[in-house]
């Protein structure tokens, strides 16, 4: 079976959420958990987008909090397909938060999760590859099997010596 190679852009979802009470830990800074929840949710969209089928969170790479949203703010969590393997597709997700009274916008984390598209009967099945258009996009795209393979390594899925994508960063 041939599937259609699909843009990247085509799995790009936007949410929005306002960060209330119930959302914050006792400093009134947003919980590194919901705020995970929802970057998997949006992330988990992209996927079903680009594979037109359900999908499970295979894995999640390093999120580092690098501001933290308070309480009041609202968050914007962008996610796209930024590379589709055999059955599995890389998503790339980054995170603002923004002080609606002071009108200002900033960065809060970014990070790349994996996602496994399901047939019906739970067995994992090929997904289209993207076609990254903007040098955004062909950049996150080329640098995501560096990336593939590292989580593999890391799984115990891969040995480190077949990891080609990586040997250029290890080998004097």
């Amino acid at each position: 079976m041939t599937l259609t190679p699909k843009r990247a852009q085509d799995s790009l979802v936007q949410m929005t959420e306002l960060v209330l009470p119930n959302d914050t830990n006792t400093f009134g800074n947003l919980m590194g958990g919901r705020l995970m929840y929802w970057m998997d949710i949006a992330a988990a969209l992209a996927s079903m987008k680009h594979c037109s089928a359900p999908v499970v969170t295979a894995s999640v790479d390093n999120i580092s909090f690098e501001n933290p949203i308070k309480l009041g703010n609202v968050v914007h969590i962008e996610s796209k397909v930024s590379r589709a393997f055999t059955t599995s597709m890389e998503v790339h997700i980054r995170v603002w938060g923004e002080d609606p009274v002071q009108q200002y916008r900033y960065k809060s984390n970014e990070a790349f999760m994996t996602f496994v598209a399901l047939d019906p009967n739970g067995n994992s099945r090929p997904v289209p590859k993207i076609i990254p258009d903007t040098e955004e996009e062909k950049k996150l795209y080329e640098s995501a099997m560096s990336r593939r393979q590292m989580r593999l390594i890391l799984s115990g899925k891969m040995k480190p010596e077949d990891a080609d994508a990586l040997k250029a960063f290890f080998s004097i």
